[in-house]
């Protein structure tokens, strides 16, 4: 049985050159913005509008992928945005600028994120759903990779000088709009959703299995504690006082994300996907509560190890146990919901991630989500294994 199909691995090299714009970019944006007059709370606000816009739109259009029974216009037009936005990042600096910028690339996220997961989903049988997963993320991953150490070499001879970065990052993304017209896709023939406003997809709550609700509802308290990864680079610069440390224990975590995404995949697909997030999640907890007190370079690098297998170990993993609970004709839309409450979630987390850094300092803010993540992991925990389990 092939487990790679064609399928899926040009949607894995799309999205590897589109996280290679992306990240190319991503550990220099907090310096960026902080660089333009952008204040910590300011950027956890930015940060959770952001993803307050993806999240709507993910769950917006992932229903109407269901009901047009397409995916590939939505993937199309999603990746196109998020590479349009990155050089709208440099052209000009006023805030409703940047934020609109920033607001485009979520946008466009919030565009592909379901229709691609359901393209994956389509093409994994129960016991292939986690390694399939596992194999894009990794894929993904090494475009996390590529693009901060593309970053790194060129702020190597060009010192402080960013916004240049921004319009480089453009090619690599227009390379993945490219590669994504490889893909062909049949026309699904009996949409399994009716249309609807704009936030009907939340409708699907009511109608969806019990064991998808309950997962969800875990998955989402630890959102809560899960708030934007700006926030740890933010304190790997404080720890550390240089960006090229911060910028380079952020390629290591990648690195380790990467090489550890399919293996974590076949475990999952072996032992179970509960096990294997649960422990994903315990993880997140080791990492939150170590950047509370870190005070050296090598305590960041060894944190960053262990949040890549964090990483790995939850990403891929979470939305391969979604989408196996449902039936694939609506799977954009269980993804879309599910991602919609996870960034609503996310909002909440990011603008409470600033308030406790700017009052509070940034230790507060690191032990408030691992407490929030112990939750989480008990909620999932005491969950009846049969009605979570696919």
């Amino acid at each position: 049985m092939r487990i790679i199909t064609r399928t899926v691995w040009v949607l894995s090299i799309v999205s590897c050159f589109a996280d290679v714009a992306s990240e190319m970019l991503y550990p220099v944006v907090p310096v960026y913005l902080q660089e333009i007059g952008f204040s910590v709370l300011l950027i956890g606000l930015l940060e959770g509008i952001a993803e307050f816009t993806v999240g709507l739109s993910k769950g917006y259009f992932g229903k109407l992928s269901d009901e047009k029974g397409l995916r590939l216009p939505f993937v199309k037009l999603g990746y196109f945005l998020s590479a349009l936005s990155k050089p709208m990042m440099a052209m000009f600096t006023h805030p409703l600028w940047i934020f609109g910028a920033r607001t485009t690339d979520r946008l466009g996220k919030g565009l592909r994120t379901a229709a691609r997961d359901a393209l994956l989903s389509a093409e994994a049988t129960p016991v292939t759903r986690a390694r399939v997963f596992g194999f894009h993320r990794g894929w993904d991953t090494v475009g996390a990779v590529t693009g901060p150490l593309l970053a790194l070499a060129y702020l190597h001879f060009f010192p402080g000088q960013y916004k240049q970065l921004f319009y480089f990052a453009f090619l690599p993304g227009m390379i993945a709009v490219a590669f994504a017209f490889l893909l062909k896709e049949n026309r699904t023939t009996s949409p399994a959703t009716r249309k609807g406003h704009f936030f009907s997809f939340f409708s699907y709550w009511k109608m969806a299995p019990n064991g998808y609700r309950q997962l969800v509802g875990g998955l989402v308290i630890f959102a809560i504690a899960n708030s934007s990864d700006v926030f740890l680079l933010l304190r790997a610069k404080e720890i550390s006082g240089r960006d090229d440390i911060t910028i380079t224990a952020y390629i290591f975590y990648n690195l380790v994300y990467a090489l550890s995404s399919y293996p974590m995949g076949a475990l999952a697909d072996k032992v179970g996907m509960k096990k294997v997030f649960l422990g994903g999640l315990g993880l997140f907890c080791v990492v939150y509560g170590g950047f509370a007190f870190a005070s050296s370079p090598i305590t960041v690098y060894g944190l960053f190890f262990v949040y890549g297998l964090y990483a790995a170990a939850t990403e891929g993993i979470a939305r391969a146990w979604l989408t196996g609970m449902v039936q694939q004709a609506q799977t954009g839309t269980a993804i879309g919901l599910y991602t919609s409450l996870q960034s609503i979630a996310t909002l909440m987390a990011s603008v409470v991630a600033g308030l406790l850094w700017t009052g509070s300092g940034s230790r507060s803010l690191f032990l408030f989500a691992t407490a929030v993540a112990i939750i989480s992991i008990a909620f999932l925990s005491f969950t009846k294994k049969r009605s979570i389990i696919p």
